[in-house]
């Protein structure tokens, strides 16, 4: 019986049907346009509170590109009315401006009109504003205005006690739990690409994304401001997207937390020669970029998966790993599906669900730099291929399609989201996993393929399509306004923030370079 089999019908049995129970979170990212489909060129809405110190309503690269956070709950439904309740209080606050419902960017007119986030005049945000220029020096502006999703995934102490108890490991607790959130790391980047074809949503971009630019899009049809690949899912997860030539030959460990440490921290730490060359500071003695190694920060790596543990202030997110272990873990592939007002819907939240705990109670072998490559290659083939039904997968034992590895993943699945469903009593995560079956027998079914239909059907650009929704979506919020009670909680959330600001920024802080250097000082003990 295959270890996934056993450990299946263990959580089957009737006195542990409640400890498969997920805890799951979402980061949104949503850029501000103008109604003239531009990049917002004002500052974060002072009515949205502090982007520095507000819990749920942040920036990300840009003042104009909006990050909206939701609390960890059990309730797939619960993780999107609080999403929805953030965005209608956003909606009410903007100004003669909308949210840009696509991964892939708006009209763009140069870097210099990409307005860098700003946080305030304490040290921490100052240097959250320095990275950000560091990005925007080693890889330019426009890559940092694609959005995305972030999927955060964890399970309760009770399902992590129950099976540290029962396999009997001499480890810790908190040791078992970081081995076996590896386990479902690589088992992730194995397979990942079936979530890249079933909800890969940016297919095509506006030409003003790719302006001065090495690309191999094609025109779409006749029309020369749109740029696509005909079988594209994901552009945003390749090349054109988060993705730098400068990592390629970062190739980060998964096998455990150690080695996963100690590889990011030595990226982190030792000169990158191409950075060296920017240097550290201008003319004027400004800060460029907040070192010249590999990676400013671990947020860097542009992983699409990530371990995670909260940092407390001022701490490094690797030495909090380091110090108490992996908390959850952050999925980074999702794209903003257009018709979607949230970006995603409930099914897909489920499916994740099953997918991520099918990889966790799967055997996980230990990768190599060849299975590390070959996880990347299956990337590469499925963002610019995916629809293509002559493109083949590559595995240990040979080519395969997507159909047959993916209906092979599925099969899988459906028994992990029965028992999902008994957990939840609940039918919702079969008919989630059996709603992407469908889809790989008709792959016009999906999102990016479902972009490019309408914009042939339409005879419409990338752009056009995007603004299209993106009116569609903010019409449709702007008739379902918060209840008075709830914008008064909100508004004052957003004071609180604003004041936590000010207080920061008033308290005594030491030099900068005195607060960089003991920074950087925390990344030895990962060594």
């Amino acid at each position: 019986m295959s270890l996934l089999n056993q450990r299946l019908a263990v959580l089957a049995e009737p006195a542990n049907s409640k400890l498969t129970r997920v805890f799951k979170g979402l980061e949104k990212e949503s850029l501000r346009i103008t109604p003239e489909g531009t990049l917002a060129q004002t500052p974060h809405p002072r009515g949205l509170g502090s982007a520095m110190t507000h819990p749920s309503i942040t920036t990300d690269y840009s003042e104009a590109l909006l990050e909206f956070i939701t609390p960890p709950t059990e309730s797939s439904q619960q993780v999107l009315d609080d999403l929805d309740r953030v965005q209608r209080f956003t909606y009410q606050q903007l100004d003669n401006e909308h949210l840009w419902v696509a991964s892939m960017p708006c009209m763009l007119t140069g870097d210099e009109t990409i307005p860098v986030g700003q946080y305030g005049s304490s040290n921490p945000g100052k240097m959250k504003t320095i990275y950000r220029l560091g990005l925007g020096e080693r890889y330019g502006r426009s890559m940092q205005t694609i959005a995305g999703i972030h999927y955060n995934f964890s399970l309760s102490d009770e399902f992590w006690s129950f099976w540290h108890q029962r396999e009997g490991a001499a480890e810790t607790l908190q040791t078992y739990k970081n081995r076996r959130y590896f386990d479902l790391i690589r088992n992730f980047r194995r397979n990942f690409w079936l979530l890249l074809y079933l909800f890969g949503a940016s297919p095509a971009v506006c030409r003003s994304f790719v302006k001065d630019r090495e690309h191999n899009l094609q025109p779409f049809g006749d029309d020369d401001h749109s740029l696509h690949e005909p079988y594209g899912t994901s552009l945003r997860m390749g090349n054109l997207g988060y993705q730098s030539s400068a990592q390629d030959s970062l190739v980060v460990c998964y096998n455990n937390l150690d080695t996963y440490l100690q590889t990011l921290c030595g990226a982190i730490t030792q000169p990158h020669p191409e950075y060296v060359a920017k240097g550290l500071k201008d003319e004027q003695g400004n800060y460029k970029q907040l070192n010249t190694s590999l990676l400013q920060i671990e947020n860097e790596f542009y992983s699409t998966i990530r371990p995670k543990r909260s940092a407390r202030s001022g701490e490094t997110a690797l030495g909090a790993l380091n110090d108490r272990g992996v908390e959850y873990i952050e999925v980074r592939c999702i794209d903003l599906n257009p018709y979607e007002p949230l970006g995603l819907n409930r099914e897909q939240i489920e499916f994740l669900d099953a997918f991520l705990l099918y990889c966790l109670l799967s055997e996980s072998p230990e990768t190599d730099n060849v299975k590390y490559r070959r996880a990347q290659e299956n990337q590469r083939l499925m963002v610019t291929r995916g629809r293509d039904p002559d493109m083949r997968l590559q595995t240990a034992a040979g080519d395969v399609s997507p159909v047959q590895w993916g209906n092979a993943l599925l099969d899988d699945m459906a028994r992990v989201a029965d028992l999902l469903d008994t957990s939840y009593d609940t039918q919702a995560y079969t008919a989630a996993v059996e709603a992407q079956r469908i889809k790989l027998e008709k792959p016009e079914l999906i999102p990016s393929a479902k972009i490019l239909a309408d914009m042939k059907a339409s005879g419409e650009t990338f752009f056009r399509f995007a603004m299209k929704q993106s009116l569609k979506h903010s019409q449709a919020y702007a008739k379902r306004p918060l209840s008075d009670e709830e914008f008064r909680q909100m508004q004052h959330e957003a004071e609180a923030s604003l004041q936590a600001q000010a207080e920061l920024d008033a308290a005594p802080q030491v030099d900068f370079e005195e607060y960089l250097q003991a920074y950087y000082a925390q990344y030895t003990c990962c060594q």
